[in-house]
Parts: structure tokens; C-alpha cells; sequence
């Protein structure tokens, strides 16, 4: 239990990076509206655990965090500062004591936060109090890596980088929040060419366990199994596509789409996740297996409602 910190210095100080990791990008909650104009979405590719770290820490849902797929990342918070961690269950230490993760903790200036790899699932979301101000593009600070812009200079973060915070905040204690809980099954719903699949094709889809492939990255994760036949080889032509979207190319293996995905597509679309469980796809680490699990477009709105009812919930909670 902390007393009430007197937070000073320097204001605008930030965390400087001793040790990136591999593919540690700034992200926030992405650019939205914008796909007409052939504009990706990016941001977190686990929303909700950005969304989490963020109230832990008295921050806006849509603030800019860090997202970290593979240690080991080591910064040094050049002010005091509150910070959190979702999502993934880094081995994570502060100036050497353990750090739990999904709760709210402090750091006086110029202690070391060290975080090594994943012991389950595969990206963690560090959210500090007044959120990560690096410019914002297009209404977004995320980094889209394919486009090179947003974030820090459009990539990820490298040694020697120095991240600006935002007006910082005060509390009188710690907190925590309930974690969900990864299963190896993800809901997903029909996709428009559903039906051009033969039958065999349309019970392996829902039946068999995938496998996520090392091919994957933040615009889509490529899975492995069994190969899906259409009855038609017909080209289809050009069509909107969204994070969620399961394509099948001509492989047979699925291809499921996420933030940085491209905006068309003509690959037949035989499924979409539903958002409720985007996050699933995003912690399912290199290797590992899950099946989708059909759903119908009524359970996917309510599953939804249910997590915007939690966020509500913890928005009545008092934190300081």
C-alpha cells in the first residue's frame, strides 16, 4: 500500500529504452473510418488488454501503450511513475521485485522495469499514467510497420529510443482488475462464400484444431491443417475486408486477418471471428492449436455487450 505520491521533475521525462525485444511497437486503439481510403487499422492487435492497462492507470481506453511480443524489453522510467501490465504473463521485475500482472504499480524515477518472455500466451500491453505521446497521424499514435508511419518513426522500438509521457497522475494506492481467460476455442460466425466450400471442407473448418504457422505476423496469422476445398474455382472479385476475416487462398489454409491487415481482398471469405474473441487469435502463441467454434450474428452482439457492460463496471470503480 503506497502513500499518496508527490509526483515531481520533470513532467514531460519519459521511459527510455535500454532493451527493445523483438517487435516492441507503440499502439493505441488504431485508425478507424479510414479504410476507403486503402488506410489499415493497426493498433493493438489485443485491444481489450490495452484497454485494461489503461484504467488501471487512470488513462482514456484509446492511450497509447507499448506492446510487446518477445522479450527481453528493459526500460527506465525517467519520472515516477504508475504502469500496468495486461495480457500476456511476462516474467516481469522492477529493480528486481516481481511484478504482477493487471495491476496498477509505481516506479520512482530511474528504477528499471525488466520484462523476459511470455510464460503463456504471447503479448503483454504496458500502460503508463498519461499514456505514450509520440505524434499523432491520422487520429491515431499506433504504428503501422507495413505503411512505416505512426508510433515511433513508423517501426519498432530499438535501443537508445526515448518515449515522451503525458501529464501524469496520482493515486493513493495499488489496484488490480480480473483477467480473462485464454481457451482453445474462438467463436467465429459464416462468412459470405461459406457455402462455396464442399461439405467435407465446411466440417473440417469447424472441427479440426488449427495450427497457428511461424508465418504469421500482425497483419494476419496463417494457420495449418487439413486443406479446404471449394466446389467452385472461380475468381471472386475484389471485396472489403476487416480484422476478423478468415480467407482461404488457393493453399487451402486458412488466413485469419488482424489490425495491419490490407483493406480488399479476394480470397473466399469463410468465416469472420467475432470481436469479442479477436483477442484470442492475438495471445495464441507461434505453434500452438484452437478451433473455431460456430456462432450465430445475435450471440456475437451479446458477447460483445457483455465486455463493454465490464468496461462500464470498472468505470464505476474507484481507483484512487
Amino acid at each position: 500500500m503506497h502513500n499518496l505520491i508527490d509526483i515531481t521533475s520533470d513532467l514531460r521525462a519519459g521511459i527510455l529504452i535500454q532493451k527493445a525485444g523483438i517487435q516492441t511497437t507503440v499502439q493505441d486503439l488504431g485508425r478507424r473510418g479510414l479504410r476507403h481510403l486503402g488506410i489499415s487499422q493497426a493498433g493493438a492487435l489485443d485491444a481489450t488488454s490495452l484497454i485494461l492497462a489503461n484504467k488501471l492507470v487512470g488513462n482514456p481506453e484509446h492511450y497509447a501503450g507499448l506492446e510487446i511480443v518477445i522479450g527481453p524489453l528493459q526500460i527506465v522510467f525517467q519520472r515516477a511513475t504508475w504502469f500496468a501490465l495486461c495480457g500476456a504473463n511476462f516474467a516481469a521485475e522492477l529493480d528486481g521485485k516481481l511484478v504482477a500482472k493487471a495491476w496498477r504499480h509505481f516506479a520512482q524515477a530511474g528504477q528499471t522495469l525488466c520484462l523476459q518472455g511470455a510464460q503463456k500466451e504471447a503479448r503483454a500491453y504496458l500502460a503508463v499514467d498519461g499514456g505514450i505521446e509520440v505524434e499523432s497521424i491520422l487520429g491515431s499514435r499506433a504504428t503501422d510497420l507495413q505503411a512505416g508511419f505512426g508510433g515511433h518513426q513508423g517501426r519498432a522500438l530499438r535501443k537508445g529510443d526515448v518515449l515522451t509521457l503525458g501529464q501524469p497522475r496520482l493515486f493513493k494506492r495499488s489496484v488490480g482488475v480480473l483477467q480473462r481467460c485464454w481457451t482453445p476455442e474462438i467463436r467465429a460466425i459464416r462468412g459470405p462464400e461459406f457455402a462455396q466450400f464442399n461439405s467435407c471442407a465446411r466440417k473440417k473448418f469447424w472441427q479440426q484444431a488449427w495450427r497457428v504457422s511461424s508465418q504469421s505476423n500482425r497483419m494476419a496469422f496463417r494457420l495449418e491443417g487439413d486443406k479446404l476445398e471449394r466446389e467452385s474455382s472461380s475468381e471472386l472479385l475484389s471485396h472489403a475486408v476487416l480484422p476478423g476475416v478468415v480467407q482461404v487462398p488457393a493453399s487451402g489454409q486458412p488466413i485469419v486477418l488482424l489490425a495491419d491487415c490490407q483493406t480488399t481482398g479476394g480470397y473466399p471469405r469463410i468465416a469472420t471471428v467475432i470481436e469479442a474473441d479477436l483477442w484470442k487469435i492475438a495471445q495464441t502463441p507461434i505453434g500452438q492449436h484452437f478451433c473455431f467454434i460456430e456462432v450465430d450474428l445475435n450471440t456475437a452482439i451479446a458477447a460483445q455487450e457483455k465486455w463493454q457492460r465490464e468496461l462500464r463496471r470498472m468505470d464505476s470503480m474507484e481507483y484512487a
